[in-house]
C-alpha cells in the first residue's frame, strides 16, 4: 500500500506478529482488537490512504475536510470510537468503471474514516496471514508481483508443463461465501471483536446512483452473505485468504504430485500447467473443489490450451507458438499486447516438446 516507509513501531509490532504465525502453524491471536487503534498504527493507516489518494465515499470527507478539522483530534475520535466499540461502517458508494471488454466492472468506495480502520487492521492481520499463504499465489503480496506470476507460469512451461488449465471464475469477488470466509479467519483469530468488526464489514450497505439519478441503498451481501466489496483496502487479504483454500485443497488431494501440475495465481486469475494428458482431470477436479468451496467456474472462458498447438493469455500475457522469420523455427514465447519480448526454442521434431534455449527473463 502506498511507498511510505513503515515506522520503525509498527515494523516492530509486524514482525513480531509474522514470526509468530511462521514458527507455530497453528497458533491463535486473542488479543488484536487495541493494536487496530493504536496511535501509530491509525497515523500510519492515515498516511497510507492518503498516499493512495482515492475519491470520497458517501459522506463526501476527503483528506482536505479532515486535515481542516484537525487529524489528531479525528484520528483521537475514531481511537475513542473503536476503544468503545461504538464505531460502524458507512455504506459502500458503488461506482462502475469500464473494461476492455466493454462492460463494466463495479468498484466499492468506502468513506474515508472506514478505509482508515481498514488499512489499520490490515496493517495488524495481514503479517499473520501472509506467514499462511501458498507460494503459488502472487497478488496483494509484498514482494510479489504480476511479472513474477508469469515467470512462474513460463517457466513451468520451460519444465514441460504443456498441457493447461486456463481458467476463470465467474464473479469471485462477488461469490466469496461469509460463512466459510469468516472460518478461515477464525483459523488464527480468536478475538471476537476483530471477527466482529470484519463482518460487518461485509455486511456493509451499498449506495449507488439508479436510472433517474437518484440514490438507492441496498444490503445485498448482507442478504445473500457472499461476497466482498472490490476497492476496500481489506479485500484483497480476504480474497487472498479464499483462493488459498482451493490451492491447498488440490495439494492435500494429492493432484500437485499425481497429475504433475502447477498451479499459479494471480487473485482469481489462475492457471494450472500439467503435463501431457493431465489437462483434462485437471479440469474436472477443479471444477469439483470449485463447487465445494460455493465458486462458480465460468464454463464459457475456461478452457483446456496445449502449446505450443494453441495459446492462452495470463496476467496480459500471452503464452504460445511463434516463428522465426529467417529460419521458420519454432518457438514457444510469452508477448504482451500481440508482441513478442522473449522467446524460447522449441525444435519442432521433437514429439514431447521439450524446451531448449533461455528465457530473457531468466538472467
Amino acid at each position: 500500500m502506498g511507498n511510505l516507509a513503515t515506522p520503525a513501531s509498527v515494523q516492530k509490532l509486524q514482525t513480531a506478529l509474522h514470526a509468530k504465525a511462521k514458527t507455530e502453524a497453528g497458533y491463535r491471536f486473542y488479543t488484536l482488537y487495541d493494536k487496530i487503534y493504536r496511535e501509530d498504527i491509525l497515523a500510519h493507516a492515515y498516511a497510507q490512504c492518503r498516499s493512495n489518494k482515492g475519491a470520497p465515499g458517501v459522506d463526501g470527507q476527503d483528506f482536505s475536510d479532515v486535515e481542516a478539522y484537525g487529524l489528531e483530534r479525528w484520528l483521537g475520535e475514531l481511537a475513542i470510537a473503536l476503544k468503545e466499540e461504538s464505531y460502524r461502517p458507512d455504506p459502500i458508494r458503488r461506482v462502475f468503471i469500464p473494461k476492455p471488454n466493454g462492460k463494466l466492472r463495479p468498484l466499492g468506495i468506502s468513506t474515508l474514516r472506514d478505509r482508515v480502520c481498514m488499512t489499520a487492521a490490515m496493517l495488524v492481520l495481514d503479517p499473520i496471514f501472509e506467514a499462511d499463504l501458498p507460494p503459488e499465489q502472487y497478488a496483494y503480496r509484498a514482494g510479489r508481483n504480476a511479472q513474477q506470476a508469469v515467470i512462474d507460469a513460463e517457466e513451468t512451461l520451460y519444465q514441460g508443463h504443456l498441457d493447461v488449465v486456463d481458467a476463470d471464475l465467474a464473479d469471485y469477488f462477488g461469490s466469496i461465501p461469509h460463512a466459510d470466509l469468516m472460518r478461515s479467519l477464525a483459523r488464527r483469530i480468536v478475538d471476537s471483536r476483530v471477527l466482529h468488526l470484519i463482518k460487518m464489514w461485509l455486511e456493509c450497505a451499498v449506495e449507488e446512483t439508479d436510472d433517474r439519478g437518484g440514490q438507492k441503498r441496498t444490503t445485498e451481501a448482507k442478504d445473500s452473505g457472499r461476497g466482498i466489496p472490490q476497492g476496500s483496502p481489506i479485500s484483497p487479504l480476504l480474497a487472498n485468504l479464499y483462493m488459498r483454500r482451493f490451492v491447498l485443497e488440490w495439494k492435500r488431494r494429492g493432484l500437485e504430485r499425481r497429475l504433475r501440475s502447477r498451479i499459479v495465481t494471480y487473485a482469481d486469475d489462475l492457471v494450472i500447467l500439467c503435463r501431457r494428458g493431465k489437462a483434462e482431470e485437471a479440469l474436472q477436479r477443479m471444477r469439483e473443489i470449485m463447487a465445494r468451496l460455493k465458486l462458480t467456474v465460468n464454463e464459457e472462458k475456461t478452457r483446456i490450451c496445449k502449446v505450443p498447438e494453441s495459446e492462452f493469455d495470463f496476467l496480459g500475457y500471452t503464452f504460445g507458438r511463434m516463428y522465426k522469420r529467417t529460419t521458420g523455427q519454432v518457438y514457444v514465447g510469452v508477448r504482451p499486447s500481440k508482441k513478442s519480448i522473449r522467446r524460447i526454442v522449441l525444435p519442432a521434431t521433437t514429439g514431447d516438446h521439450e524446451f531448449v534455449g533461455t528465457s530473457l527473463f531468466r538472467r
